[in-house]
């Protein structure tokens, strides 16, 4: 899967869906979009602000862009949440284990373990052909005949 058919799948396909798998070009795709994106919108709302000439203030089109990007981060929050479960699933995780571990990432030194499992989850390989979520993304065609 590549960035434009990643960014696609979750916008338009899978906005909120919570079922099946993401595999991890689908992922990381994904997540270099919505960071492009935001970096760009916040570097160019900065460079407005910066230029804007104002003593103590922040021009219109200054605040034009942080509108923008409050409403694109508010926006995709549901779709980054799907996208994660989706990707706990493809490791055959209940999704509901990234809602315990993003409530251990708000207590103190704890939430930095919870990140790193998270981080470590993302990373490693789907479960080869079909589990208890659905199909294998990268292969939905293999079955799970065993003994076969």
């Amino acid at each position: 899967m590549g960035f434009t058919e990643a960014v696609r799948t979750v916008l338009k396909q899978k906005y909120a869906t919570f079922s099946g798998r993401a595999s991890r070009s689908e992922y990381w795709w994904f997540m270099l979009f919505y960071v492009l994106t935001a970096f760009t919108i916040s570097f160019v709302a900065g460079l407005t602000g910066t230029f804007s000439g104002l003593q103590g203030g922040i021009s219109a089109l200054a605040t034009v862009f942080l509108v923008i990007g409050g409403l694109f981060i508010v926006a995709l929050i549901l779709p980054l949440i799907s996208l994660q479960v989706r990707r706990f699933h493809d490791r055959n995780i209940s999704g509901w284990w990234y809602l315990a571990l993003v409530i251990l990432s708000m207590v103190p030194y704890v939430g930095l373990i919870a990140s790193l499992a998270v981080l470590v989850i993302n990373l490693l390989p789907g479960t080869e052909g079909p589990n208890k979520f659905g199909p294998d993304p990268l292969r939905p065609e293999a079955r799970a005949e065993v003994f076969a």
